[in-house]
């Protein structure tokens, strides 16, 4: 497969999102060297992210911890209210550090801290296969030019092209719509640093401060319209949707949602995760291919862990690469053999970890989105008995880099 026009690299990363980058810079702390294929001109990421605590511990070991606390202020406190019933109720907030964090403010100090062309623009990946003689990876890109790789890790999202190779089941879909913006305020904003959930019939907003001037929000609820497609594709429709979705509620709530950025408005009309049964019984590797971020463990967002387990993967996976796959020299990556005993210490690491998370946001996503009070019932007793401290999630430590 040596054709014309094929390059060779060591270490390859699908993906130029959080979970690319920062696999790529903790292999960077490591002294191994990484290339990035990213499919977009440009590195994209919009909206807010909440970071947990375990989540700034993986940040700290990637050294970029102390720039992002001065873009995002601590969440301090929570508020739960029912238009429907009752009244303002104190929503548990975890006692650890919790900030929500502009997407764009993170993968852009990820990227500042990699080395010069470690990321690569344009590179759409289509397929990859293992080469038959030597059992390396192969990717094949869309210019028509080939990469031979000693190693792949697969950061591309819930949609990954290399979990194709591995052979993993599709994503499951969660029958729940998701709207999500940033709104500036110049002149400052009046939800302090209070986390708020305001729930009307099957509509939930949540309002998270990230600065005095800025707040993160989303819009949930059942949706089952076949225009979603549609909607996702226009910002004005997106719009009208999501102002027709808060008409009811509190002025400050439709004041926020019309004033919002339109570039940062996304729609959603489904979520897609993994089911933990599918963590369990599934091996993510084939030779010396692997995945990590939402390829491997995309869940649904009502515990917040997404980006933050991303942020695990990368300083387990790199921890692991370095202790059990580099020889000799700096970042001199050794057999395939090692490759393959690297990996799997990594993903031994990871499955109890993701198994939890999985589960437990499941188990949320489905009081979300079913009618049933049986259902519902099952899985507030399900939650009661496996999940009784409901921050648990936030006190785990990755370790050290």
């Amino acid at each position: 497969m040596d054709m014309a026009g094929d390059t060779r690299e060591d270490v390859v990363i699908v993906g130029g999102g959080i979970s690319g980058l920062a696999t790529a810079l903790a292999l960077h702390r490591k002294g191994i060297r990484s290339l990035v294929l990213e499919k977009s001109k440009t590195l994209q990421a919009t909206g807010g992210i909440v970071v947990h605590s375990n989540g700034w511990r993986a940040l700290e070991q990637l050294g970029v911890a102390s720039y992002l606390r001065q873009t995002a202020d601590p969440i301090l406190s929570g508020q739960f209210s029912s238009l429907d019933n009752g009244k303002p109720q104190e929503m548990p907030i975890s006692k650890e550090e919790m900030r929500c964090v502009r997407r764009t403010d993170l993968v852009n100090i990820l990227a500042q801290n990699l080395p010069l062309n470690t990321v690569r623009y344009g590179s759409n990946v289509l397929s990859i296969e293992l080469d038959p003689v030597t059992s390396y990876p192969v990717l094949q890109l869309q210019n028509g030019t080939s990469l031979n790789a000693k190693v792949v890790i697969g950061c591309d999202g819930v949609n990954s092209k290399i979990t194709n190779l591995i052979g993993v089941k599709a994503p499951n879909r969660l029958n729940v719509m998701a709207v999500r913006s940033i709104t500036i305020y110049p002149n400052g904003h009046k939800f302090g640093s209070e986390f708020k959930m305001i729930k009307k019939g099957d509509v939930t907003v949540g309002v998270i401060p990230m600065t005095t001037n800025q707040v993160y929000w989303f819009i949930t609820g059942k949706y089952f319209s076949q225009e979603g497609f549609k909607i996702s594709k226009s910002s004005k429709l997106i719009m009208n949707f999501s102002t027709e979705s808060v008409k009811d509620f509190p002025s400050s709530i439709k004041e926020m949602v019309n004033n919002c950025w339109l570039e940062y408005l996304h729609f959603s009309e489904y979520i897609k995760y993994r089911s933990p049964w599918n963590i369990l019984c599934t091996h993510f590797r084939v030779g010396t291919v692997t995945v990590a971020g939402d390829a491997l463990h995309a869940m649904t967002p009502f515990i917040a862990q997404g980006g933050s387990a991303a942020l695990e993967d990368a300083v387990v996976l790199a921890r692991c690469f370095a202790r059990k796959a580099v020889v000799g020299g700096p970042g001199e990556i050794g057999s395939k053999l090692m490759v393959e005993k690297a990996f799997d210490e990594y993903l031994k690491e990871r499955k109890p970890r993701l198994l939890r998370l999985t589960f437990e946001s499941t188990l949320l996503g489905k009081m979300e989105e079913t009618s049933s009070k049986l259902i519902k019932l099952l899985c507030i007793v399900l939650m009661v008995v496996l999940f009784r401290n409901s921050f648990a999630h936030a006190r785990y430590d990755c370790g050290k880099l």
